[in-house]
C-alpha cells in the first residue's frame, strides 16, 4: 500500500497530465509527418505508454541520469529533451542534439541528464550501472534510470546488470515497460515467468509490479524506487504493465495481434481516462487541460518547422566528435 508521501498531490497530477499531453501529441505528429512524406525515418510508436515516463520524470531532477533505448523518445521528452532539437535530430539536421548524426535511435541531451540512447537491446542497463557507480563514488546523490522493454529482460545484460547493481548497492532503477510484445512475439512465448518483477528476488533487490497505465500507482512506484536509491539502499526493478497501440515499428500492421485483444486494450487508453478523472476530482478544469493540448500542438508546429528549416550537416561533420585533438 502506498503511503501519503507516495500519492501525488493535485498539482503534480496535473503536471503529469501536461507531460502526457505533450507525449501523445508528439507521437501523433510523428506518424502524420512520416505518413505525408515530409520526413523519411524509422519510428517506434510509444502511443499508450505515456503514463510511465510522465510519472517517473516528475520524481527526477535534471541532474538524474536517464539511459533509454530506441523506443524511448517518450522517456526523453518527459525528462526534458527540447522538441526543436529533438525534431532537428530525427530529421538529420545540424541543429539536432547530435548535429544530425545520431537520428532517432541515438539521441542524447546531457543538460537534462539524458545520457545515451542505444539501438542495442538491453544495453541501457550496464550503461546505467556505470553512471550509478560514478554517482556513488562522487556522492552527488544522482539516480540513474535504465528503461527497456519486456523482451530485453531475457538478454544477458539484464541479469549481469541486476546482479552487479545489487552487489554494489548502486543507485539505479531498472524500469521495464512491459507492453506485452517483444517486437512481434507475445510475452508468454518468450518468457517463462509470470512477472518480470519476480526476477528481482534472485538478485536480492526490491521488485515492484505495477499497473503502468495507472498514473497514481506508477507515481508511487517511481517515488519509492527513487527514494530508496537516494538513501543508498540500492537498486529497484520496476515492471510497469502497459500496452502499445501500434506495431513494433512504423509500417508494421501488427497482424500478429488478435484484433479483439488489441481493441480491448486500446479501449483502456489511460490518456482519456486520466483526463476525465482529473476533471471529476476537481484537480483541473476542461479549459486547463485543453490548454495543455493546444500548447503541445503549438510547440510541435514550431519544432517541425524549425527542424525542416535547419541545414543538413556538412562533410566536415564526418570527422567531428570522432577523434580527439592533439594537445
Amino acid at each position: 500500500m502506498l503511503t501519503n508521501s507516495h500519492t501525488p498531490d493535485a498539482a503534480t497530477q496535473v503536471e503529469m497530465f501536461r507531460r502526457m499531453a505533450l507525449l501523445k501529441a508528439n507521437d501523433e505528429r510523428s506518424r502524420k509527418v512520416i505518413s505525408t512524406g515530409r520526413l523519411i525515418m524509422p519510428y517506434y510508436s510509444y502511443r499508450g505508454q505515456e503514463v510511465i515516463p510522465a510519472a517517473l520524470s516528475v520524481n527526477l531532477t535534471d541532474d538524474d541520469y536517464l539511459v533509454t533505448i530506441y523506443r524511448g523518445i517518450h522517456d526523453m521528452i518527459a525528462k526534458g529533451l527540447p522538441l526543436k532539437q529533438l525534431w532537428a535530430e530525427i530529421a538529420g539536421r545540424i541543429d539536432g542534439t547530435c548535429k544530425g548524426k545520431g537520428g532517432p535511435m541515438h539521441l542524447t541531451y546531457p543538460k537534462k541528464g539524458i545520457m545515451v540512447t542505444t539501438g542495442v537491446v538491453g544495453s541501457s542497463m550496464p550503461i546505467a550501472n556505470g553512471l550509478g557507480w560514478a554517482s556513488q563514488l562522487s556522492g552527488d546523490g544522482r539516480v540513474a534510470v535504465a528503461t527497456f522493454g519486456d523482451g530485453a529482460s531475457n538478454i544477458g545484460a539484464f541479469h549481469e546488470s541486476l546482479n552487479l547493481a545489487s552487489v554494489w548497492k548502486l543507485p539505479v532503477i531498472f524500469l521495464c515497460q512491459n507492453n506485452r510484445w517483444g517486437e512481434h512475439s507475445a510475452y508468454a512465448k518468450t518468457t517463462p515467468v509470470a512477472r518480470i518483477a519476480d526476477r528481482a528476488a534472485a538478485y536480492g533487490m526490491a521488485g515492484i509490479h505495477v499497473d503502468g497505465n495507472d498514473p497514481i500507482a506508477m507515481y508511487g512506484a517511481a517515488r519509492e524506487a527513487v527514494e530508496r536509491a537516494r538513501a543508498g539502499e540500492g537498486p529497484t526493478l520496476i515492471e510497469a504493465m502497459t500496452f502499445r497501440h501500434y506495431g513494433h515499428v512504423f509500417g508494421d500492421a501488427d497482424a500478429y495481434m488478435d484484433k479483439a485483444y488489441k481493441a480491448e486494450w486500446v479501449a483502456k487508453d489511460p490518456y482519456p481516462i486520466f483526463r476525465a478523472q482529473l476533471i471529476a476530482d476537481g484537480a483541473a478544469t476542461e479549459d486547463q487541460l485543453a490548454g495543455f493540448e493546444r500548447d503541445a500542438e503549438a510547440q510541435l508546429d514550431e519544432a517541425v518547422d524549425y527542424a525542416l528549416g535547419s541545414a543538413f550537416p556538412g562533410l566536415e561533420q564526418l570527422s567531428s566528435d570522432v577523434y580527439g585533438e592533439a594537445a
